[in-house]
């Protein structure tokens, strides 16, 4: 099963990550509940995120996905 990143606002897919990918997220960001598949993110995430050793794919994925906005929510799905 693919994991696949999409734009809360827009429903745009950004990319597929793999599991070990949405771990760092899961680990990294606050989730309102067990069943919780959305993120907000910020530049100072990202910038939280290389810090944190983030895998080079992923932060990369998710820098384009930001496309010079400030801020961005997006939310992921098994498909």
């Amino acid at each position: 099963m693919a994991i696949v990143l999409r734009d809360k606002d827009t429903d745009r897919e950004l990319g597929t990550i793999t599991e070990d990918q949405l771990q760092f997220l899961r680990d990294q960001l606050e989730e309102e509940t067990p069943q919780d598949q959305d993120y907000y993110l910020t530049e100072d995430t990202l910038e939280a995120f290389a810090e944190a050793g983030c895998d080079l794919t992923l932060l990369a994925l998710l820098r384009k996905a930001m496309e010079g906005r400030r801020e961005l929510e997006i939310r992921w799905v098994r498909t």
